[in-house]
């Protein structure tokens, strides 16, 4: 015997159901990328999220740890085996690679996320296939790799006192 609240519910589910795969469509083929990342769990956290939005994780070595199943899986839990996962050598093969990828159709620009930019990241408009670069955690994006491309480094708002965020929150 079904009583009403299990029809609604059921109504509901077939509701978030729809809505899940126009979220699915919005948030396709996004990248995020880590710059020599130094911390496993936020880097397995990030993972997580990026599972969640359908993003590729591009890593740029080095790590400041070993990329093993134990190191991530704390915070990465069991998402990580459904991470759409790419790993560079360097930042100047992370350019390579994606050189190669790319097709005559359209060129994703590469966001850099650092404390220094002048524009926020709601000030550009993010296509399908651009990537979001954050630094390592305790130095950021190099100096030398923002000022080469400075029209697009991007910023996430917060006050004077706060010296960093914390991404895989």
């Amino acid at each position: 015997y079904r009583t009403p609240v299990h029809r609604r519910n059921r109504k509901e589910s077939k509701r978030e159901t729809g809505q899940t795969k126009r979220i699915e469509e919005w948030i396709k083929n996004m990248n995020i990328v880590l710059h020599e990342p130094e911390i496993p769990f936020n880097t397995g956290a990030i993972g997580r999220t990026c599972v969640a939005t359908n993003s590729t994780l591009h890593l740029i070595k080095p790590y400041g740890f070993i990329l093993n199943g134990k190191n991530v899986k704390k915070a990465g839990m069991d998402y990580w085996e459904h991470l759409q996962l790419k790993e560079h050598l360097s930042y100047e093969d992370f350019l390579k690679d994606i050189a190669e990828e790319q097709n005559s159709f359209s060129t994703p620009k590469i966001w850099y996320a650092t404390t220094k930019a002048k524009r926020t990241y709601t000030e550009v408009s993010f296509s399908e296939n651009d990537y979001i670069m954050f630094g390592k955690e305790s130095a950021g994006i190099p100096e030398e790799i923002l000022v080469e491309n400075e029209e697009h480094c991007i910023r996430i708002p917060m006050l004077e006192e706060a010296r960093s965020l914390n991404l895989s929150n």
